[in-house]
């Protein structure tokens, strides 16, 4: 069992910037494919970004490409989320996910929240206009 800690997250202005941590504690941590998904009031969980054990497969959501980074940190067995020019839409809670079970590389092993087995509690992100 992974237990998958999220922090980072809080209130900011539209334009600002966060970044979330999501802290885990398997020490086979960097077998784990990780991603960060959101979910606002009212709608279904979706993908925000996702990244392979090593780091260097990354996939984003389109409304974040260019805003949102998604790394890690093998040796401190932490994912983190670097979240700029924020808006208002972005609001939501921010989960953390992880998965050891074998997957292959393509957009699709990232995106579905099916292929996490480890859930992290959330962490609120508010964005005021």
């Amino acid at each position: 069992q992974v237990q998958l800690v999220e922090s980072g997250g809080g209130l900011v202005q539209a334009g600002g910037s966060l970044r979330l941590a999501c802290a885990a504690s398997s020490p086979t941590f960097s077998t784990y494919r990780m991603a960060w998904f959101r979910q606002a009031p009212g709608q279904e969980r979706e993908f925000v970004a996702g990244c392979s054990g090593s780091g260097l497969i990354k996939y984003y959501t389109d409304s974040v490409e260019d805003r949102f980074t998604i790394s890690r940190d093998n040796a401190k067995n932490t994912v983190y989320l670097l979240m700029n020019s924020l808006k208002p839409e972005d609001t939501a809670v921010y989960y953390c996910a992880a998965d050891d079970s074998p997957h292959g590389y393509s957009g699709t092993d990232f995106r579905s929240t099916s292929a996490y087995k480890y859930w992290g509690q959330g962490t609120q992100v508010t964005v005021s206009s």
